[in-house]
């Protein structure tokens, strides 16, 4: 189904309309917008077209190579999204309470989306059709999801019996020189110590289709009856595996030139550790996995603030909310813009989340529920001298304007009678958001 048809386009002209079904290019099916992507970028082609009254068109168009016919489609793939079948000791979405809205509570696990927008896949749910698709269009780089290489535990570990073909899969997709990214989520006492060990052996010596091991510790809410007990990992233990993550780099340098293995921002942040340099994250690989984010929102904040010039802030007062991991990171910062700007009053206020529970730390989880039990204080403070609240973009929904729970920044406004001002998650963003550039 085409969404929409950008105004002045190629299809435009040709009069396809919103409403109308692409049924076909070159001939071919399209089941995706990738497939869509590689048979259009050509000079001559031919789009057969449903219109909404049932006519069939049959377009014959030339153009440049590289441009673009100007339709716009409902979602990134047409025969529907490729569900998870896996029963994961650790997965979040079982943990997650009622009363979030309907797609949080999706399990997808579809190739497709790894390529076009990075999530992590299993490779369990794949057909020999879905390899025959990697394989012909490809798709590089992919996101997979290891946890381990040792085949009976990953069986354990997703709860699927295609769990333990990961070592197979991996080397025929390195053998089609496809890319990959890949993480492991670090449940202790399971897939640690030894077993962790062997992982990061094993994904080294596919290096270079393998280009980044990420490790991250497991994400547990207060909501996991009757789930399989599972713990978090301690600061003392965070501290080991950034150490161990510190030695693996030297060796993977010494070899390929990179580091191949990085450690989340939270495991240095619980273990108290400094954040590594930049160049320990050589090309910033695994971002979105919050793997050196901390780093590039430190560098940021440092190079935007060395250009201000102001000595005064917009905004008489400024409370900036977050998560309770990130706060000591967030009180650094603005301790160093006290010492350039005058009068600076900014209150960074670390809010508790109540409705995963207290060990879920990050400012991404936090809804608007959690950011009105946890500011009414800063509110009240605000309000005094008319300044405002900034809250991170980090916990909207990506493409609106809501928090997790659907409350939107204007509802918590209303509610705490001050006005919420929304930051771009990143150094820069942030001195903006004071109002000092």
């Amino acid at each position: 189904m085409i969404a929409a048809v950008r105004p002045g386009s190629i299809a435009a002209e040709l009069g396809v309309e919103p409403g109308d079904i692409l049924t076909a290019v070159n001939g071919e099916p399209v089941p995706d917008l990738i497939v869509y992507r590689y048979q259009c970028a050509v000079e001559n082609l031919e789009v057969a077209i449903e219109k909404a009254g049932g006519e069939r068109w049959l377009l014959e168009i030339e153009k440049d190579y590289d441009d673009d016919l100007g339709l716009e489609f409902t979602a990134p793939t047409f025969d529907g999204l490729r569900r998870c079948g896996n029963k994961c000791l650790f997965c979040f979405v079982d943990q997650m309470p009622p009363g979030l809205r309907a797609g949080l509570y999706v399990k997808d696990d579809d190739y497709r989306y790894s390529f076009l927008h990075g999530n992590f896949i299993t490779l369990t749910n794949l057909k020999p059709r879905d390899w025959d698709y990697i394989l012909r269009w490809h798709l590089s780089p992919l996101y997979i999801s290891v946890h381990t290489t040792n085949p009976e535990l990953r069986r354990r570990m997703l709860g699927h019996p295609q769990g333990g073909a990961i070592n197979d899969q991996l080397e025929k997709l390195a053998a089609a020189g496809i890319q990959m990214h890949t993480q492991v989520v670090l449940c202790p006492g399971i897939n640690d110590g030894g077993e962790l060990e062997r992982t990061v052996k094993d994904l080294g010596r596919l290096f270079p289709a393998v280009q980044s091991i990420a490790v991250v510790p497991v994400g547990l809410t207060d909501r996991r009856e009757s789930l399989f007990p599972l713990r978090r990992v301690t600061p003392n233990e965070a501290a080991a595996i950034v150490d161990w993550i510190a030695a693996w780099q030297d060796g993977f340098r010494r070899r390929y030139g990179r580091g191949l293995v990085y450690g989340a921002d939270e495991l240095y942040l619980l273990a108290g550790r400094p954040l590594p340099p930049a160049p320990c994250y050589d090309d910033f690989p695994q971002t979105e996995n919050g793997i050196g984010l901390a780093r590039l929102f430190l560098d940021s904040f440092t190079a935007t603030l060395a250009a201000v010039n102001r000595r005064q802030v917009a905004w008489p007062r400024v409370a900036i909310a977050t998560g309770t991991l990130a706060a000591p990171l967030l009180e650094e910062v603005i301790a160093r813009v006290r010492q350039k700007v005058d009068g600076l009053a900014v209150r960074v206020v670390p809010v508790t989340n109540h409705f995963f529970g207290p060990p879920v730390t990050a400012a991404g989880l936090l809804t608007g529920q959690d950011l009105l039990a946890g500011l009414g204080d800063a509110a009240a403070w605000v309000q005094e001298k008319n300044g405002i609240i900034l809250l991170p973009d980090v916990m909207l929904k990506r493409d609106a304007p809501v928090f997790l729970d659907d409350l939107t920044p204007d509802d918590l406004a209303v509610a705490l009678g001050v006005p919420v001002h929304m930051a771009p998650a990143t150094g820069e963003g942030m001195v903006e958001g004071l109002g000092l550039a």
